[in-house]
Order: structure tokens, then C-alpha cells, then sequence
């Protein structure tokens, strides 16, 4: 199965992945580290190529469109945001690794707070439900 590809809906992956992040402080950490994750992850393939950040970005976004179109939409606003925050910063490449090795290790204190491993541990797809669920709690509130 492609990772981009998904049979389960929007609900079935947010109801998964909640099950891990059930603790306050787990889900703050969350809330802050995922989306850095994924900012700096953008960063880095952009310093690759920002041809090649357009091609995933669409691949990601069909993954997005197939399980609900407001997240779709919230996540292209992001990934935008993303890359026009990367622009504009135009910091070298190994910021962005530094803040990303903070970002994970972040998030593994937050599992360890928890007592449960990561999500991504079963299903490489979690990877891509962690900004959706983060960004589905920011909608909803």
C-alpha cells in the first residue's frame, strides 16, 4: 500500500491515533512538536529541491483530499504557510535539522509521559494523521 493511499476515513485514523495521545501534557506536546516536525521537514526538502517539495506537498494533499476536504484545505493553507515561512527565513539547512531533532525528541518525552509508543510504530501512515489530528483539534476549537 502506498503511504499516500489511505481505506480507512478521516474518523477511523483521528479515533487510532487518539487512543496514544490521551494525556494533557502528551497532547500539548503534540500539539506544538508536529506541526514544527513538519515545517522543518518541509524546510529540508525545499533545501533539496523546491520541485521535489511540490511533488510530495501533492501527494500529501491527495492523501489530505481523499479523507476530508476541510482538512485538505487547512493543510494546504499549511504547507503554504510552511514554505513561505522557510523562504523568508532562508536559514541553513542545519537549523533545521537541529529543530527538528528537538521536535522528536519532544514527542518521544510526550510517549514516554504517556506510556505509549508512537502511533508510527504500527502504521508509517501516523505520520501523516499526527498534523491531521492536530490540525482537526485547531478547526474544531
Amino acid at each position: 500500500m502506498s503511504l499516500f493511499v489511505s481505506k480507512k476515513s478521516l474518523n477511523t485514523w483521528l479515533t487510532e491515533y487518539a487512543v496514544s495521545h490521551q494525556n494533557h501534557t502528551n497532547k500539548s506536546i503534540h500539539n506544538i512538536c508536529v506541526p514544527v516536525i513538519f515545517l522543518t521537514i518541509v524546510a529540508l526538502i525545499m533545501a533539496i529541491s523546491p520541485i521535489l517539495m511540490a511533488v510530495i506537498a501533492a501527494g500529501v494533499l491527495f492523501f489530505y483530499l481523499r479523507l476530508s476536504v476541510p482538512l485538505f484545505l487547512a493543510m494546504a493553507a499549511f504547507i503554504a504557510l510552511c514554505a513561505g515561512f522557510v523562504y523568508a527565513t532562508n536559514w541553513h539547512w542545519g537549523v533545521w535539522v537541529g529543530i527538528f531533532v528537538l521536535a522528536w525528541i519532544g514527542q518521544f518525552v510526550g510517549h514516554k509521559i504517556e506510556g505509549a509508543k508512537p502511533s508510527f510504530f504500527e502504521d508509517l501512515q501516523f505520520l501523516l494523521i499526527g498534523p491531521a489530528w492536530v490540525a482537526m483539534n485547531f478547526i474544531k476549537k
